[in-house]
């Protein structure tokens, strides 16, 4: 019996082989990339339906990876897209889930209330009447609502505590390794590829060429998602101390907590300096003892005496300048900018329309009043397209998340869970503080993970609700 399935499978195989050959032969190269694309493809598409927490890892390690591929110049096909197919597989593998195992408590909460409702004003934007173009909001749609689906991706196929950890280990070393790529731009400089980015465009050198150095952005888009990344993966670790763990992993932890905010002075993103700081305020009150009491006291004094020393080291200056906004020339541009743009958002309450302003603005609105106004701010972008009525959707989403962030953390009893919520609540705090000097939410990869740390603030304490059940049981 075995003997005959061997030999069937030979003879399919010999089949293929020689099909698969004669159609090279006929077709040529494009019909061998084609062959090829499809012995690949197949085979993931079906691993991320049948098997979903496989399309999560692809998807959150194609995150962090995306921007630096396209960087390289690999291929010319547009990855977006791939991100946007893979997250329409994830959305499919969820229904067919839902069928057989039916859980649509995944839609109820305050959170996934709110973020039903922001996804479709942002579908009503469509019949904006201020809205120029809606090729414009079809591009822009995007990054801004449908990405939001992944938090019930999340939410349902993060059932187990060994899965939260792999996500977390995976999470850490991609971290790991960004930073290091950074250190090594810093130190030894940058590849050929990134020196034919930085001179491709005389506009990325005035961004990125300050005091006689080049801003480092490692793997990701531009020094600003290289920083704010650098931020949240030390928060998360800052979390992880929390909890039960041995006092080597703590030294570990505290050494990658040092690296990644080297790291994120490297970048040059005077917004990023604030966020850590800011953390560690919320984090003195939500975990309020005597030892984090002297830790945060002790990081203030030494933030003050970095902020007042005398220095002529760029980075540092440059890191000073955060902490002193008046002194600093382009913060006064964009409180300007702001206070211009007041009176249109007063008067459009449903904004100017998705994709109004930026890129997509100067692309599908040239020569429109808000493609040439720079929003230079998450909220004040939000405030311009989707008007008042959107930004205070928005508000309100990011209060809700930070109060059920707080709620769970003192709710949970595991202390490992316990420490996952804190960081996740920090990580949620500290990118909205920085939502607002910078757009900090709708880059890769922050625009994929935002989303799975607040479905994390709900799973932990789902978690720690059925250990506790089976422990009365």
């Amino acid at each position: 019996m075995k003997n005959n399935r061997l030999l069937t499978l030979i003879i399919v195989l010999l089949t293929v082989s020689i099909g698969a050959g004669y159609l090279i032969y006929q077709g040529g190269v494009k019909t061998s990339a084609l062959i090829l694309v499809g012995t690949v493809a197949i085979p993931l598409i079906y691993g991320v339906i049948a098997h979903p927490k496989v399309g999560i890892l692809v998807m959150l390690i194609a995150a962090y990876l995306i921007m630096w591929i396209m960087r390289m110049g690999l291929t010319s096909f547009p990855l977006g897209t791939l991100m946007d197919g893979l997250l329409a597989l994830l959305i499919l593998g969820l229904f067919i889930k839902q069928k057989y195992n039916p859980d649509w408590t995944i839609l109820k909460g305050p959170i996934s209330t709110l973020i039903l409702i922001w996804i479709g004003y942002n579908f009503l934007e469509i019949i904006n009447p201020s809205s120029t173009s809606r090729m414009a909001w079809m591009y822009t749609i995007r990054s801004v609502a449908i990405v939001m689906l992944s938090y019930f991706i999340f939410s349902y196929h993060i059932r187990s505590r060994d899965f939260l950890k792999l996500i977390i280990k995976v999470w850490l070393s991609l971290s790991m390794f960004a930073a290091l790529y950074g250190f090594k731009q810093h130190h030894f400089g940058f590849f050929q590829f990134e020196e034919e980015y930085l001179n491709s465009d005389p506009l990325i050198m005035n961004l990125l060429f300050i005091g006689g150095v080049w801003r480092k952005f490692s793997i990701f888009s531009d020094p600003v998602a290289f920083s704010y990344n650098m931020v949240v993966s030390s928060l998360l670790c800052v979390g992880l101390m929390f909890g039960p763990v041995s006092r080597a992993k703590k030294w570990i932890l505290g050494f990658m907590i040092a690296f990644f905010l080297l790291n994120m002075i490297y970048s040059g993103t005077r917004g990023a300096y604030v966020l850590f700081p800011a953390a560690m305020i919320l984090l003195s009150i939500l975990v309020f003892n005597k030892k984090v009491l002297m830790l945060t006291a002790l990081g203030g004094i030494i933030v003050l005496i970095l902020i007042n020393i005398p220095t002529s080291n760029p980075a540092l200056f440059r890191f000073q300048s955060a902490f002193k906004p008046s002194e600093d020339a382009s913060f006064n541009v964009r409180a300007i900018n702001q206070k211009m743009i007041q009176p249109y958002i007063q008067s459009h309450p449903m904004g100017g329309g998705l994709g109004s302003t930026g890129v997509w603005g100067q692309k599908f609105s040239p020569g429109s009043f808000l493609a040439s106004f720079p929003p230079d701010s998450g909220y004040v972008r939000v405030a311009v397209e989707l008007g008042w009525i959107g930004l205070l959707i928005f508000c309100t989403l990011i209060f809700v998340i930070l109060k059920t962030g707080i709620n769970n953390y003192y709710k949970i009893k595991d202390p490992e869970l316990k420490s996952y919520c804190l960081a996740m609540t920090l990580i949620v705090f500290a990118l909205n503080v920085g939502n607002y000097p910078q757009e900090a939410l709708v880059q890769f990869p922050t625009n994929v993970y935002f989303y799975l740390v607040v479905a994390l603030i709900n799973v932990t304490l789902r978690l720690d609700q059925e250990n506790n059940h089976l422990l009365n049981a």
